[in-house]
């Protein structure tokens, strides 16, 4: 099993040990940096080559969204998930344009953050409706044609619901595949599209309007 190198940013030493804490509890995650600061943050970055950065969105002087937008330029495959009081959708939909692949809010249960990271991961972290009707509002549809898409036709099906906010295992059950299957037609998803994880496969499948308006960015799911 996987051992995920994980840094804390925050300026608040109270934050950084509560999430130190929740971590803690999960073998599968290792703390190997915390700092206070986002400069400290992209120098600690290039010595430790963390998998993933749990980075607070409102850091003193240079802020989270830019520390993650350098960060992101330099190391593309480090996962940063954005920690925040306050569930703002336009700093929110910020940090994921930065390419942030997710947020946590500060007051949500331990187990929620274990089980959301656990997700990130695996990138099989859904967005959720607020900040997947924003990407819609940011990226309009493109009148390009679809002959130029290179999908199959299971593809471009996964590939609505992923952009419906739905995880591996909701669109296996949707689909009678198991999620492991799902997770292979993501990956061939994401290399034929040159595109790195769920967020960016979500404004893909809206600027290039995969997904039905009239039928709404959120399909009915079939109850388990």
């Amino acid at each position: 099993m996987s051992i995920y190198r994980v840094i804390v940013v925050d300026d608040s030493q109270h934050a950084r040990e509560a999430i130190i804490e929740i971590l803690a509890v999960d073998s599968d995650f290792e703390v190997v940096g915390v700092v206070p600061s986002a400069e400290e943050a992209i120098a600690l970055t290039e010595r430790l080559m963390p998998d993933l950065i749990l980075m607070d969105i409102h850091l003193k002087e240079m802020g989270g969204l830019e520390a993650t937008r350098i960060i992101k330029l330099q190391y593309p495959y480090v996962k940063i998930v954005m920690i925040t009081v306050s569930d703002d959708i336009a700093h929110l939909f910020e940090a994921l344009k930065q390419g942030a692949q997710g947020y946590l809010l500060k007051n949500l249960s331990p187990s929620t953050w274990l089980e959301y990271l656990h997700a990130i991961m695996r990138d099989d972290a859904p967005l959720s409706r607020e900040l997947a009707f924003q990407i819609l509002k940011e990226f309009p549809t493109s009148l390009e044609s679809e002959e130029h898409i290179p999908l199959t036709a299971r593809e471009r099906e996964i590939l609505n619901w992923v952009a419906s906010g739905m995880t591996n295992k909701e669109i296996g059950t949707q689909l009678g595949i198991s999620d492991l299957t799902v997770k292979n037609h993501l990956k061939n998803i994401l290399h034929k599209l040159h595109l790195e994880n769920r967020v960016q496969l979500t404004r893909y499948a809206l600027e290039k309007g995969l997904v039905s308006r009239k039928q709404g960015l959120f399909p009915k799911r079939k109850r388990t």
